[in-house]
């Protein structure tokens, strides 16, 4: 009987090894194209009693949950852990699903967690939004260095508003930088117009989540804050303590170890670039107006530096992020850590 399935997903098609739930040996290799035709011939294979893995790609959340209903488990695996198939010398779709199959047999699959069609799109209003505030600040510091080529010295505040754009392109400079400043500040606008109405998305998207009211009464965080970090952290049940939550965020110190010696180095930065950021933003506003963490931060500034400070901030600020998920706080006085 067939239980174990591996699938080695593509855009176009996927490949299935179907492998016996007491004899490894015994398979069967079919392939399915990426349609509505292909997957409803797979679901139609499937049973109950069945499992299925398929590597994190760009449409596995499609396809998890397409066939998440028909099986007994789902596995999303973490392709940065399980090297088996990058790594293989025998590069076939063919091999790469039946190397799969006997992972999920043996239990030995590095899983991603798994997000559902409105966590996923949450996600990406998420990181859209990033890629345009980028390439905003991208154009913005093309303007510095036109107004500086001119001899010109120019300071933040002169792109903060649609009033100080129109007073750039006012400089006295040539026509030809002129028109290229003119050109630079129409797609500034566009842009800035675009992220308020992702931003605006993201709040009505997010306003119902669990936790955003809880998260909201958190100096420091507002209601887009509040959608990446809940977007960013999933499930709080899944983690058993706050310094599991840091390591997942890749908030914790890298650390070496050599014989006898023992070194920490820089945070791991795993995971959730976007969120880690957030994170600091909160950080940065909450200590002027906590004077617990302000004490905090000042403490560790004197010893290792403000970079370092504001970082270890941070990580303690995802720990009252986890206290107050965790136990369903909500903040009548943050700054005071008094509950309603």
């Amino acid at each position: 009987m067939f239980k174990y399935l591996g699938v080695d997903l593509h855009k176009k098609q996927f490949t299935v090894c179907w492998m016996d739930e007491i004899d490894e040996k015994k398979v069967k290799v079919e392939e399915y194209p990426v349609s509505s035709a292909g997957f409803k011939k797979f679901k139609g294979k499937l049973t109950g009693s069945m499992e299925v893995a398929v590597e994190a790609t760009g449409n596995s959340g499609y396809f998890c949950e397409a066939v998440r209903s028909k099986v007994s488990k789902v596995v999303a695996i973490n392709p940065m852990q399980f090297k088996v198939i990058s790594t293989s010398v025998k590069k076939t779709d063919e091999n790469d699903a039946v190397m799969i199959a006997k992972y999920l047999k043996m239990g030995l699959l590095p899983e991603v967690r798994q997000m559902d069609k409105g966590q996923r799109e949450l996600r990406s209003l998420i990181n859209t939004r990033d890629k345009l505030v980028k390439l905003r600040s991208c154009l913005k510091n093309k303007i510095h260095n036109i107004l500086n080529e001119n001899g010109i010295v120019s300071q933040r505040e002169m792109f903060s508003s649609d009033v100080s754009l129109e007073r750039v392109q006012q400089a006295e400079i040539s026509d030809t930088a002129k028109f290229e400043i003119g050109v630079i500040v129409e797609q500034i606008r566009s842009l800035t117009k675009s992220i308020k109405d992702i931003e605006e998305k993201i709040k009505d998207t997010s306003n119902n989540m669990p936790g955003h009211k809880n998260l909201k009464s958190i100096t420091g965080i507002g209601d887009l804050s509040a959608a990446i970090i809940l977007n960013g952290i999933g499930d709080i049940k899944d983690f058993d303590d706050p310094k599991k939550l840091c390591a997942y965020v890749g908030m914790v110190p890298s650390v070496r170890n050599t014989g006898d010696t023992v070194s920490h180095g820089h945070i791991t930065r795993r995971g959730n670039k976007i969120l880690r950021t957030t994170l600091v933003q909160v950080a940065l506003i909450a200590i002027k107006y906590n004077s617990y963490l302000r004490k905090f931060y000042e403490r560790l500034k004197a010893k290792k530096g403000s970079g370092k400070a504001i970082i270890a901030t941070a990580r303690k600020v995802l720990e009252i992020v986890y206290n107050t998920l965790k136990n369903g706080w909500v903040f009548a006085d943050f700054n005071n850590f008094v509950l309603e």
